[in-house]
């Protein structure tokens, strides 16, 4: 059988999904044949834009940059741990990881298949499973340094709250000094783990349906992933065109 190639990579179009509080993305032209002889985009976006890599450097100024990264780091054999069918904010547990990390190890990517891809663009994307700490202590303990997601974090993203400002203001007005506050800080346990493994690590996030991924996987047939960035200077990520190879 033929190897075939898989885009595992979001569009990146204006005002397209980004996290919560990071830049929003803009795509506009810079130069037209019509005025310049030539076609340029301008681009503003932020370094966690679309699908795209984290380096140690995003949790912790003291650890690598993504500049500071071997290769390797963005590319090997694949192993796909089928998570799908859990319920929104659902917990991913390493008991849940177990079957996918027997056949992990150093140098694999672990890509987790939560599913969640189906609800890009809307409000359900900010609801995805997550990674426990535990879940990414034994991730690391089995040599995997490079993870990637198809959802928008390994961990919890907080929930926005409500989008009206009237309503927003009025459950302020309802907390008291004794209240704790609607929508706590995020950890980034998973993050810290995970980027701060041995040598480095590298997470992916908002990959694309990983579904024919894990056909090929089950059907015997060998999964290569390629998760190269942009070469950004002393940056703690950038976007990436992720494509797996279907042996």
């Amino acid at each position: 059988m033929a190897a075939t190639l898989v885009d595992l990579t979001h569009q990146v179009t204006t005002a397209m999904p980004v996290y919560p509080g990071d830049p929003a993305v803009v795509l506009e032209p810079a130069l037209t044949t019509a005025t310049a002889g030539v076609n340029v985009l301008a681009l503003h976006l932020g370094s966690q834009s679309g699908t795209h890599v984290d380096a140690p450097y995003h949790v912790d100024v003291t650890w690598p940059t993504l500049d500071g990264l071997p290769l390797e780091r963005f590319t090997g054999p694949a192993v796909v741990a089928d998570l799908r069918g859990l319920e929104p904010r659902a917990e991913l547990t390493p008991e849940l990881l177990a079957p996918a990390l027997e056949r992990a190890g150093a140098g694999t990517v672990l890509l987790l298949a939560t599913g969640w891809a189906r609800h890009w663009g809307t409000d359900a994307y900010l609801a995805h499973p997550s990674l426990t700490a535990e879940a990414a202590e034994a991730i690391v303990a089995a040599g995997v340094r490079t993870v990637g997601v198809d959802a928008l974090s390994v961990d919890p993203t907080p929930d926005p709250g409500p989008g009206d400002p009237a309503v927003a203001a009025l459950l302020a007005d309802l907390t008291d000094e004794h209240d704790q506050p609607g929508a706590a800080e995020p950890t980034l346990a998973a993050h810290r783990v995970l980027l701060g493994a041995p040598g480095g690590g590298v997470i992916a996030e908002n990959l694309t349906d990983l579904r024919e991924l894990l056909d090929a996987q089950q059907a015997g047939r060998p999964v290569e992933v390629s998760l190269f960035p942009l070469r950004l200077v002393a940056a703690d990520g950038a976007p990436v065109r992720a494509v797996a190879r279907l042996g």
